[in-house]
């Protein structure tokens, strides 16, 4: 063997031992949640990936919100719709007072006319459910966004129900769902630039770096100051059982490279503290097995 070759079989051999050291913790560190815990993990520049329950169908909940936005903004890109475009918005559609809606309540039901940019801030950055089914209203519905997400290669996710359908009963929720390794795929062609063109990539990130719901997941336990652009999903209790309790997303590690992950915690029955500790204590496991 020469010693090119030599170099190349340690380095693959360490990259193995790496995996299934992260691997071996992320099974541990995940028993707490007692429910299902499903990740995908990939270093941006070596394209190394792991999963663990890989290709388990988890619920996402608001997590379905990134996929929606990657479809309006290649409608922009397209030249379909503008950032400056304005979307009316009318008492009734303001009306849902259960849901989670800063948007409601900073017009408090008055009507009046919205950009898209910042209706997409509204739904990513603070994961509002007026403003996500307002954009599936305006797209046609759930359909064109499955359609476009299956029409990119990623075709471990469903996409069938609004927001509003969603509230209509427990179970609707299990028809949006995706596999954590498709999830992190779409995250891996989306920041290099092979979804959307460069301008709407760059302003997808920053309002995604800009999320405020969820802070204890992927960031929970990440050094202070660490660069996140993330989406988080929550689904409600119902007998002791939480359906979802997601984070994915982009982590800047100090070494100058990306980790990619997607984390979802299905049908756990662990308190609301537990689950955001399992997604936080995974994500930094993983940060420092690849920052190193």
């Amino acid at each position: 063997m020469n010693k090119l070759a030599l170099i190349s079989t340690l380095l693959l051999l360490y990259a193995c031992k790496q995996q299934n050291t992260l691997r071996s913790k992320i099974e541990e560190l995940s028993k707490p949640a007692n429910g299902t815990v499903g990740i995908a993990i990939e270093n941006l520049e070596t394209g190394d990936t792991l999963s663990f329950n890989g290709r388990e169908h988890a619920v996402m909940q608001s997590v379905f919100k990134f996929p929606i936005a990657l479809t309006i903004l290649n409608q922009v890109d397209k030249g379909s719709l503008s950032l400056e475009q304005k979307l009316h918005i009318s008492k009734s559609d303001l009306s849902d007072t259960m849901t989670y809606s800063p948007l409601r309540d900073k017009l408090t039901g008055r009507d009046t006319d919205i950009s898209i940019n910042e209706l997409l801030h509204f739904m990513v950055s603070h994961s509002d459910n007026i403003a996500c089914d307002i954009f599936l209203e305006k797209l046609g519905g759930p359909k064109t966004v499955n359609d476009y997400m299956h029409s990119l290669g990623i075709n471990g996710i469903a996409i069938i129900a609004t927001e509003k359908q969603m509230h209509g009963g427990w179970d609707v929720q299990y028809q949006n769902w995706c596999e954590p390794i498709e999830m992190t795929h779409l995250l891996e062609i989306f920041y290099k630039g092979k979804v959307l063109s460069k301008s709407s990539t760059a302003y997808l990130v920053k309002i995604m770096e800009e999320t405020t719901t969820c802070p204890k997941r992927l960031k929970g336990l990440l050094p202070e100051g660490t660069v996140v652009a993330h989406k988080s999903g929550t689904s409600s209790t119902k007998d002791g059982l939480a359906a979802a309790t997601n984070d994915v997303g982009i982590i800047s590690l100090p070494n100058g490279k990306y980790l990619i992950i997607s984390a979802f915690v299905s049908d756990a029955k662990a308190s609301d503290t537990t689950r955001d500790a399992v997604i936080a204590r995974i994500a930094r496991a993983a940060y420092d097995e690849i920052g190193k």
